[in-house]
């Protein structure tokens, strides 16, 4: 890897093109590196990672809207069109990406990257995937594509924060997914260049998304990146150009959205040559909940089992849980949103809340992408009593393990003191989730699999699972037009369109 420097110019330096952030992603883009054979394995399970929370969230609000938007624009001239989960129907590319971006995202459900910033890479599929089936690429392609998007991604994720300046997280994505499209389809250095540049220029956004009364575009957020990233690629194409530079511009996004014209970063990209390993350090997720919470759950789920009297309210005084920066000041108290403690809040506000996550996961002794959230669970008395005894402050030492590149001690999670009403402290700590790679049960194929497997149940025919499943790990040797195969049929009855509602399209 090389660690770029990266700064702010006044417009008068003229920053040569290959000294841009830009072009330097797009030179990775083209790099025809190989695909490792583990990097290839990695990414056929977050292929059906991903269509297992795509499908279990096929008639949730936000899919149904989306979808509906998608099929109305027919596929376009230049291709035969994408698939749209759950549907035989075919769509123009970008709003496939739209509608699978919105089924991926909506359940807070598939994979993760947090260093410098927040990602999920997984983001990165819906809008590379639509691109290959739309042009008939091949599996291998795919694979290509990819494997570029996540590198991109996790290396910007690695060193340039936005949430320090209340941008969203999506802003890493529109130029990743740009920059894996351009490597789908072989496009050359100045056109994936001025892609990226499209791809970040229109998907900068404000973290109001993820903050308070969190809405539906929590779903939408990553999915519009994604369409962005797939018209950048249309535009580029056809000899449009972008700011530049985008990110070193004096008027540009580090110089008046981020860290502003002081600023330095190093972000490190593969060297020419170098495979694109950056999936490998990326990890998915056992709950529906937000990634910080996957450890909190876990530790919950056993402390239940262990300390069954700290699930009741009458016997506890206090809870409190000492953990990351992020995780406190995000998902915890320290955000100082009420509606982290209302038992009427939104779906999209609770799995944004730890102390009602580890409340629920600490009283039933397990977690449902569906029933932990319902308005019945969430105001059941006894929850809400012991819910609002829950707080949580910063750890510096895991604030520092969260921050860390050091993948040994890299943590998400902390430690966890119930105070009993007689005087009894029971403490515990958790440093990862079970399911990531360092973890307790580690996620493998299998662990896809079965996952995809269980949230398809009753959604999808048996037959139907095992074609998808074979489809997926057939991947390489899917041949150009084949693509459709990662498509996956809903069963007769689950989808009905013509019940969606209008708008303007």
């Amino acid at each position: 890897m090389i660690k770029h420097p990266v700064r702010v110019y006044r417009s008068e330096v003229k920053l040569a093109r290959e000294d841009q952030l830009a072009h330097k992603i797009a030179a990775v883009a083209t790099d025809p590196v190989e695909v490792t054979a583990e990097v290839t394995d990695m990414i056929i399970n977050r292929i059906i990672d991903n269509a297992s929370v795509a499908i279990a969230s096929l008639n949730r609000g936000p899919i149904i809207a989306a979808r509906a938007q998608a099929l109305t624009h027919a596929p376009s001239t230049g291709g035969s069109g994408a698939s749209v989960f759950g549907i035989s129907e075919k769509v123009s590319p970008e709003w496939a990406a739209w509608a699978n971006g919105v089924a991926v995202r909506e359940l807070d459900y598939h994979d993760t990257f947090l260093a410098a910033e927040y990602s999920h890479p997984g983001d990165n599929i819906p809008p590379i995937l639509a691109v290959a089936q739309h042009t008939g690429a091949s599996g291998k392609d795919l694979i290509r594509g990819i494997a570029t998007g996540y590198e991109i991604q996790v290396d910007l994720v690695k060193a340039i924060c936005l949430h320090k300046h209340k941008i969203d997280h999506v802003a890493h994505l529109g130029p990743s997914a740009a920059a894996g499209i351009g490597t789908l389809l072989g496009l050359d250095l100045e056109t994936i260049f001025q892609a990226v540049g499209q791809g970040l220029h229109t998907t900068t956004a404000t973290r109001q998304s993820r903050k308070g009364e969190i809405s539906t575009w929590k779903a939408h957020a990553p999915a519009f990146a994604g369409k962005m990233a797939v018209e950048a690629a249309d535009r580029a194409m056809r000899g449009q150009t972008s700011p530049v530079p985008i990110y070193e511009g004096e008027d540009g996004v580090i110089a008046w959205m981020l860290d502003g014209a002081d600023a330095a970063y190093e972000v490190p990209l593969p060297e020419a040559g170098e495979a694109k390993r950056a999936i490998l350090d990326t990890y998915t997720k056992e709950h529906s909940a937000e990634y910080q919470a996957q450890a909190w759950i876990d530790l919950a789920r056993k402390l239940h089992g262990e300390h069954p009297e700290a699930a009741d309210p009458k016997n506890v005084a206090s809870v409190l849980i000492k953990t990351s920066h992020h995780t406190h000041y995000v998902i915890g108290s320290g955000a100082n949103d009420p509606q982290k403690y209302d038992p009427t809040a939104s779906r999209e506000t609770l799995d944004h809340s730890i102390p009602y996550i580890f409340t629920v996961a600490l009283q039933d002794g397990a977690w449902h992408h569906v029933d932990s959230y319902s308005p019945e669970r969430a105001s059941r008395a006894d929850t809400v009593e012991l819910w609002h005894k829950v707080t949580t402050e910063e750890d510096l030492e895991w604030t520092r393990r969260y921050h860390s590149l050091d993948i040994a001690e890299k943590a998400f999670g902390g430690s966890v003191e119930i105070t009993l009403n007689d005087g009894t402290v029971i403490t515990d700590e958790i440093a990862v989730a079970d399911a990531h790679p360092l973890g307790a049960r580690p996620f493998a194929r299998d662990q896809y699999i079965n996952k995809f497997r269980t949230l398809a149940t009753g959604l999808v025919d048996e037959a139907e699972i095992d074609r998808f499943i074979a489809a997926a790990e057939n991947l390489e040797n899917l041949g150009a037009g084949e693509l459709d195969q990662l498509n996956i049929q809903a069963a007769d009855g689950v989808i009905n369109t013509a019940a969606a509602p209008k708008g303007l399209f």
